[in-house]
């Protein structure tokens, strides 16, 4: 939206020519992201606790938690409205991938919205059943990965980029449409698995999207992507601002929901971080990278199903409680020092990750 004006007041003064370069506008976008979620912040608390809409704690959890019951839940809400405002803002807005991070976003929101206010202020433990929420995720996630399908340009939209070598490409054809949709639900329901803890889940959410940020823009990059050897996409730089967005409203939100928090995300906004991670990473051709750099997402979700599968099979559990930074808990850790840790291996891992663009 700004961009528009920019370009017409550029027009009037050189000066204002500044306003359209993509690095600007990404700064300016995790600023204006954050700052609106520092500032809206409180009011959306106040309003939350006012409606009482607050968090309900498992009995046969940590007993540390019980502490917790009631604390405003579905702050995701201001994650994702930060997003959308400062993306809309910024971001040029003829560019096709900013409308489907943005579309994958929303959708992912309204479904956990849905299951946050069945569970919350229907008082319907349950919530959104898990078959209407699977359905609810498949068709958003086919929507768009139909969409990248049928409206990709070039062959590098559809091919599989191995990480750590240089010429290790797999064209995928239309199978890229069913390896963009579990992408994306993996990554929406991981996310949503791993935020059980104050902060546990925004800041890798924060350090992955940043470092997508950077694939993005030199995938965008003729010059760059050439040099470093990864497939050049035409329009995929303008992600760097919906990630920057999406950085800064993380930070925001996470003055709020750090230990111990004030607010909760809720299904609305973890779902929703996850998915959009996962839209990116493959409009950017980096699937593999995201499952290295959210190794803690891949850690939680598979310590759940390794919990599932090993009392079916066996009638034994291998954690005494999963996700497994709940399991950390019950032998003694205090949770600011869960929460740290698992922040520590993110920085690790996305570091990891970002080394893939040399290591070749």
């Amino acid at each position: 939206m700004l961009l528009w004006l920019a370009k017409w007041l550029s027009a009037q003064e050189p000066a204002f020519t500044v306003f359209q370069y993509l690095t600007l506008r990404a700064i300016l976008g995790v600023l204006t992201a954050m700052l609106i979620a520092l500032w809206v912040g409180p009011w959306v608390i106040r309003t939350l606790e006012r409606k009482q809409i607050g968090q309900s704690v498992r009995r046969d959890g940590p007993q540390s938690h019980l502490s917790k019951q009631g604390t405003p839940t579905m702050g995701g809400v201001l994650i994702l409205v930060c997003i959308v405002a400062s993306t809309l803002l910024w971001a040029d807005l003829t560019n096709r991938y900013v409308w489907v991070a943005l579309a994958v976003l929303v959708g992912f929101g309204a479904v956990g919205w849905i299951d946050d206010w069945k569970k919350v202020v229907e008082k319907n433990s349950k919530g959104l059943s898990a078959r209407a929420k699977y359905l609810a995720q498949s068709l958003i996630g086919l929507g768009a990965a139909w969409t990248l399908y049928a409206f990709a340009t070039t062959p590098a939209e559809t091919t599989l980029i191995v990480p750590f070598f240089k010429d290790v490409l797999i064209p995928l054809g239309g199978f890229s449409v069913l390896l963009t949709y579990f992408v994306i639900v993996g990554t929406s329901n991981a996310v949503n698995l791993t935020d059980g803890l104050d902060g546990l889940a925004i800041l890798p959410t924060v350090l992955v999207a940043g470092a997508l940020g950077v694939f993005a823009y030199l995938t965008g990059n003729v010059v760059f992507s050439n040099y470093l050897y990864i497939p050049y996409i035409p329009g995929t730089g303008e992600l760097v601002i919906f990630l920057g967005s999406m950085v800064g409203a993380g930070l925001g939100f996470l003055w709020f929901n750090t230990y111990p928090a004030q607010v909760f995300m809720g299904d609305v906004g973890a779902l929703a971080l996850g998915a959009a991670l996962g839209v990116v990473a493959v409009m950017v051709r980096q699937e593999l990278v995201l499952f290295i750099m959210g190794g803690i997402f891949v850690l939680e979700t598979m310590s759940v199903m390794l919990q599932v599968a090993s009392y079916k099979l066996t009638g034994r559990r291998l954690f005494r409680m999963a996700p497994i930074h709940h399991h950390f808990e019950l032998k003694g850790w205090p949770e600011p020092r869960v929460i740290v840790r698992f922040w520590i291996i993110s920085v690790m891992l996305v570091l990891v990750g970002l080394a893939t663009l040399k290591l070749r």
